[in-house]
C-alpha cells in the first residue's frame, strides 16, 4: 500500500467512508471525513469520489457540487471518476446543461472521457428528449472507438420514449439485443409505457412478448395499465395473454 502512495490508515478510513456512502448513511460518512482531517490525514481522491457518488445516488447535488468545490479548494484533482459521476448525477436529474458544462471543464484539464462520461451525457440529452444532440453523440463515441454498450442503449431508448417515438425505441431495442447486450426490466417497462400512452396496444403487445421469451417479469401497475387499455379496445384475447 505505502510503495503505491497510499497510506493505510488512510485506506482505512477510505473503506469505511466508502461502505457508509454505499449504505446511504452519508451524514456517517462526512464524520469519519472529518475525524481523518482532525487526526492530521488528508481525504485524497479516493475520498472524495465516494462521497460525490454517495450524494450524487441520493440526488443530493447540491451536497455533492459543494464537496466538488471543497475537493479543488484542497488541491486534490478531480478525475475520471470524479466527473462522470457527477455527469451522470446530473444526467439523471435531468440537466443536460450541468452536465456539458463539467465535460468542458474536464477538457480544459485535460482529464480523459471514456464511454461512461459520454454515456452520462447522453442519459441527460435522452431525459431532456434532444435526441438529435445525443445522436451526436453516438457518432462521438464511434470517432473515438469507443464501443456503445448497454447504458448508451438505454439511454436512446429512453429519449425516444420521452419524444413519444415508441416505435423508434422499441428498434432501438432491437439494434440492442443484436449487439449482444440484454434490456433489462427498466427498458421493457420504459416501452409498454410508451406504446401505452400512444395507444398503441400492438406495440405494447409485442414488446410483452418479447420479454416473456426472456423469462422478464414486469411489476403488476405496468400490467394493470395495459390489461385496461386492451379490454376498452375490445382485444380480451390479448388480455388473457397479458394475465398468463
Amino acid at each position: 500500500m505505502e510503495s503505491m502512495g497510499f497510506s493505510p490508515v488512510i485506506v482505512s478510513y477510505n473503506t469505511l467512508i466508502a461502505g457508509h456512502c454505499d449504505k446511504g448513511l452519508l451524514s456517517s460518512a462526512l464524520k469519519f471525513k472529518n475525524l481523518m482531517v482532525k487526526n492530521g490525514l488528508y481525504p485524497n481522491v479516493v475520498t472524495f469520489n465516494s462521497l460525490i457518488g454517495g450524494f450524487c445516488k441520493k440526488g443530493k447535488l447540491l451536497e455533492a457540487n459543494r464537496i466538488f468545490s471543497e475537493m479543488k479548494d484542497v488541491n486534490v484533482a478531480p478525475d475520471t471518476v470524479t466527473y462522470n459521476t457527477l455527469i451522470k448525477g446530473y444526467g439523471q436529474a435531468g440537466n443536460s446543461e450541468m452536465g456539458n458544462r463539467l465535460f468542458e471543464e474536464m477538457s480544459r484539464n485535460q482529464v480523459n472521457a471514456d464511454v461512461l462520461t459520454y454515456n452520462a451525457l447522453i442519459l441527460g440529452l435522452c431525459k431532456e428528449g434532444k435526441t438529435k444532440k445525443a445522436a451526436y453523440l453516438v457518432k462521438e463515441l464511434d470517432r473515438k472507438r469507443f464501443v456503445p454498450n448497454a447504458a448508451t442503449f438505454s439511454a436512446l431508448i429512453e429519449g425516444q420514449c420521452v419524444r413519444k417515438n415508441s416505435d423508434r425505441a422499441f428498434e432501438l431495442c432491437k439494434s440492442m439485443i443484436r449487439s449482444g447486450y440484454h434490456p433489462d426490466e427498466h427498458t421493457f417497462k420504459m416501452l409498454i409505457s410508451s406504446f401505452c400512452n400512444n395507444r398503441d396496444f400492438d406495440g405494447a403487445v409485442e414488446v410483452l412478448k418479447e420479454m416473456f421469451e426472456r423469462s422478464i417479469a414486469l411489476d403488476s401497475s405496468i400490467l394493470s395499465d395495459l390489461c385496461l387499455g386492451l379490454y376498452r379496445c375490445g382485444r380480451r384475447e390479448n388480455v388473457k395473454l397479458v394475465m398468463r
